[in-house]
C-alpha cells in the first residue's frame, strides 16, 4: 500500500457545497492508503457572522483587516462551527477526522505580517509542529486544520487558509498540495475567451499578478502555492471540488485544473 500524502485546502464555503461523493472519494483515498491533510477557510461564514453581530471588517490585497474583536469572530467560526462541520462530513462518509486549530499545541506558529499596522492580527506562518499531523495520520485520522496562528507570548493571529495549507505542505515534506475551489484552475484570456492553464511556472504567475490577469483572492492562492513550491512541494494543483472524481485526478492521474510548478518540463 502507497504512503503518499497531500495536504488539501479548501475554503469552508466550497467544502459545504460539496457533495456526499466528494468525501466518499476522500475515504476511498484514505483506504487505499493516502493520507489527506486539510487545512480550511471560512472567510463567507465569517462575513455573514461579523455582519449577524455588527461589526465592521474589510479587506486590504484579499486579506481581512483584524482587529481584535474580529479576531475572536475568526476563532469561534473556524476553530469551532466550520471545523466541526467538515469533520462531522467526512466521518458520515465513512473516513475518520479530527479537528485541530492552529492554536493546538502550537500547531502553527506565527508573527504579525509586514503591514500590521494596516491589518492587524493576521499573521506570517514562522514554524508548523509538523509532529503532531504526523501523530494524527499515523493513528489513521484525517487532520482538519482550521488557521489560527500564535506566538510564544499567546497572541493568535488571522491566517490566510492558502498560506497556512502552504507553510504545512512544507513542513511535511509532501509532494503535492491541492486546492479546491470554486473556480475550474487558473484562467488566461486567449482571443478573447477565457480558458483554464494546464500548468504555470512561477514566472508566469509573477507576470500575471504584475498584468493584473490574477487578482483579488487569487492573489493569495497562488503567492501561497509559490511560497510553498520553494520549499519540499514539487507542484500545487489547484481545482474546482465540483469535478467527478476530483481528488483522485489530482492525486494519481492528473489532466485536472491548473498545476503550479517552478519551471516546466525540459527546462533546466
Amino acid at each position: 500500500m502507497t504512503q503518499e500524502r497531500f495536504v488539501m485546502k479548501c475554503g469552508g464555503s466550497t467544502l459545504a457545497a460539496l457533495p456526499d461523493s466528494f468525501f466518499a472519494e476522500l475515504r476511498e483515498l484514505q483506504l487505499a492508503g493516502v493520507k489527506p491533510v486539510i487545512v480550511h477557510g471560512g472567510g463567507p461564514a465569517i462575513s455573514e457572522t461579523l455582519g449577524k453581530l455588527g461589526i465592521e471588517t474589510g479587506f486590504v490585497n484579499g486579506l481581512r483587516v483584524t482587529s481584535d474583536e474580529v479576531l475572536d469572530v475568526v476563532e469561534m467560526v473556524l476553530a469551532g462551527r466550520i471545523n466541526k462541520e467538515i469533520v462531522r462530513k467526512i466521518q458520515l462518509n465513512g473516513a475518520k477526522a479530527l479537528g485541530l486549530s492552529g492554536v493546538d499545541g502550537m500547531l502553527i506558529q506565527a508573527k504579525p505580517v509586514a503591514n500590521a499596522d494596516e491589518i492587524g492580527f493576521v499573521g506570517d506562518v514562522t514554524d508548523v509542529n509538523a509532529d503532531i499531523i504526523e501523530g494524527v495520520m499515523n493513528m489513521g485520522y484525517i487532520p482538519v486544520v482550521a488557521p489560527i496562528g500564535i506566538d510564544a507570548a499567546g497572541q493568535r493571529y488571522n491566517i490566510n487558509a492558502d498560506t497556512a495549507a502552504g507553510a504545512a505542505a512544507s513542513h511535511l515534506g509532501v509532494e503535492r498540495m491541492i486546492v479546491v475551489t470554486d473556480v475550474p484552475g487558473i484562467m488566461k484570456t486567449v482571443d478573447g475567451e477565457k480558458r483554464v492553464l494546464p500548468v504555470v511556472t512561477v514566472a508566469e504567475i509573477d507576470e500575471m499578478i504584475a498584468s493584473g490577469e490574477i487578482y483579488g483572492g487569487m492573489i493569495p492562492k497562488v503567492r501561497a502555492a509559490v511560497q510553498c513550491i520553494q520549499g519540499r512541494v514539487r507542484e500545487v494543483v489547484i481545482v474546482s471540488g465540483e469535478v467527478q472524481g476530483v481528488l483522485t485526478r489530482a492525486v494519481r492521474e492528473g489532466g485536472v485544473g491548473t498545476r503550479i510548478v517552478q519551471t516546466t518540463e525540459g527546462q533546466v
